[in-house]
């Protein structure tokens, strides 16, 4: 999910957050308020909430929203804990699925459930991890490109980045997975607007699917993936077909 394919996911979520904005909601609320619990309700001296606080924005959570979670998190007893499930969907694909519940046994009964559904499996911790690295990743919209490249890249890497990708609508910038709300922190002093900075699991190949069946039933997993409040993050190695794009 790194460079196109990972921009080609973040507008598919765009997409949805249409028509389930609730769901986006419920799910960057969890991280704000875990975040604001264990690491203090101050973005400037909490740098991880700093960031879902960027990407609350990015996804249009508006700000008394983020305000009352915030306020909410010194008062909620909901006891969230993030766990990490691995497993292989339709032909083989490699998945990485993050989550934050509080109740470790219903939610690996619905991932189980979701992947047996879709012909795939749930595996044991570190069955499919070896397949990816993790990266920091940094995502900056940059409509109708006009964000100077050479710039741009000559500000990330005064920031600390170890690679940039400047594609049509997107930069992408890569970090070392531990500082990458450092780097991100110091783009947005130089005056960048950031729609996600995370450490992320990045495939080191790519599984193609060539049975159209076998794709649909990727895609349903993936839906249902998104369906799930406890699911946070899903990575997977699917060389997913670009869609078309719009006249």
């Amino acid at each position: 999910m790194s460079g196109h394919s990972k921009w080609a996911n973040i507008k598919r979520k765009k997409e949805k957050t249409d028509g389930a904005r609730a769901k986006i909601f419920t799910k960057i609320g969890r991280e704000l308020m875990v975040a604001a619990r264990d690491g203090g309700p101050d973005p400037s001296n909490n740098s991880r909430l700093a960031a879902l606080i960027a990407k609350a924005k990015a996804n249009n959570v508006p700000n008394d929203n983020i305000n009352r979670l915030l306020q909410k998190a010194g008062e909620s007893k909901e006891n969230f804990e993030e766990i990490t499930y691995e497993g292989y969907g339709p032909s083989g694909v490699a998945v990485i699925v993050e989550t934050l519940t509080d109740n470790r046994n219903r939610t690996a009964g619905d991932l189980r459930h979701y992947f047996d559904k879709c012909g795939g499996n749930l595996g044991q911790n570190g069955s499919v991890s070896f397949l990816f690295e993790v990266k920091g990743m940094i995502y900056i919209e940059n409509e109708d490109n006009k964000i100077d490249e050479e710039k741009a890249m000559e500000d990330a890497f005064d920031a600390g980045a170890t690679d940039f990708n400047y594609e049509d609508g997107m930069i992408t910038i890569t970090t070392e997975p531990n500082d990458v709300s450092k780097v991100a922190e110091k783009l947005q002093a130089m005056g960048y607007t950031y729609d996600s900075a995370e450490a992320e699991y990045i495939p080191m190949t790519k599984v193609q699917i060539t049975d159209p069946d076998l794709a649909q039933k990727m895609e349903k997993l993936l839906d249902m993936f998104d369906e799930n409040d406890d699911v946070q993050n899903v990575y997977h190695n699917w060389d997913m077909p670009e869609e078309p794009e719009e006249d």
